[in-house]
């Protein structure tokens, strides 16, 4: 499975900030944004990732995460000349699929908790479409998913005014090969744009959408938001104080599955200078010394 992170769009909630800065190349704590969602596809053992991006900013996302090789990884981009819908990823996202099924995670969500991984490496081989339902108090703002007594999903609705659960669908989504072709037969929305809700609610009328309802000691955070962006680098620099382990540290990730060597992750830690994302790369590797 190959995986597509969606990092185009403008970032208008959060302007001035980003009127110059893209918002998923802005820190959250100690890191940039993209980084949360890349290691979320690496910890489902995906190594094969296509970054969407605005044609201003493509080379900016270059420069900070390269071909990936440094990871073991392989990273390609493409630009999404104007933000039209998050199911146009799976559109321009067509020929880096190919034959494969694919992890398509929004560019500004985070993710974390206690088997995490082995909950989305469980979504790899899905037969139609998997998605992550969470528990929120105000499913208004999001799209919401309802579910009969077996867990099977039966109606999902884009920010409805009276939602019928409380499940919200997060910004990560797996589908099989068919969700190009799914995509590409979407009727833009009254807001002109190409709804992932429609492409879900494709697989839902053929009885093939999958719901996995993330566990209540697993974090969502989606930092569309300036309130948000702030609350999420709280909670990491919380988590990452009181543990003394870094949230979406690549290089970790990379190392931990088998991509890189020790040496790899040396001289990774060495580009890093003084700072403490590189001492603590460093000491990653004294640990297990």
């Amino acid at each position: 499975m190959r995986g597509i992170v969606l990092a185009g769009g403008t970032g208008s909630r959060l302007w001035p900030s980003t009127i110059s800065v893209c918002k998923q190349l802005m820190p959250v704590y100690d890191k940039p944004l993209i980084y949360y969602p890349i290691s979320t596809l690496m910890s489902a053992q995906i190594r094969e990732i296509l970054i969407i991006t605005t044609p201003s900013d493509q080379s900016l996302f270059q420069k900070l995460l390269g071909d990936g090789s440094q990871l073991g990884m392989e990273f390609t981009y493409q630009i999404q000349e104007r933000p039209e819908g998050l199911a146009q990823a799976l559109i321009i996202g067509a020929d880096f699929i190919g034959d494969q099924g694919v992890a398509l995670v929004l560019g500004d969500n985070i993710f974390h908790g206690v088997g995490l991984g082995h909950q989305l490496t469980s979504a790899l081989d899905v037969e139609g479409a998997q998605i992550f339902g969470y528990h929120v108090a105000d499913p208004r703002k999001y799209g919401v998913v309802e579910l009969d007594s077996q867990g099977k999903a039966l109606s999902i609705e884009e920010k409805p005014s009276h939602p019928k659960s409380q499940l919200a669908v997060t910004g990560l989504y797996f589908f099989d090969n068919r969700a190009s072709s799914i995509a590409a037969q979407v009727t833009p929305s009254a807001r002109g744009e190409l709804e992932i809700t429609s492409v879900l609610e494709a697989y839902l009328k053929t009885g093939e959408l999958n719901v996995s309802v993330l566990s209540r000691g697993t974090a969502w955070l989606d930092t569309g938001s300036a309130e948000s962006l702030h609350d999420a680098a709280s909670y990491v620099r919380v988590i990452e104080e009181r543990t003394g382990l870094k949230i979406g540290c690549l290089e970790e990730i990379a190392w931990r599955n088998g991509w890189i060597t020790s040496q790899s992750l040396e001289e990774l830690a060495k580009k890093m200078g003084s700072s403490n994302y590189g001492t603590y790369l460093t000491n990653l590797i004294n640990s297990e010394g």
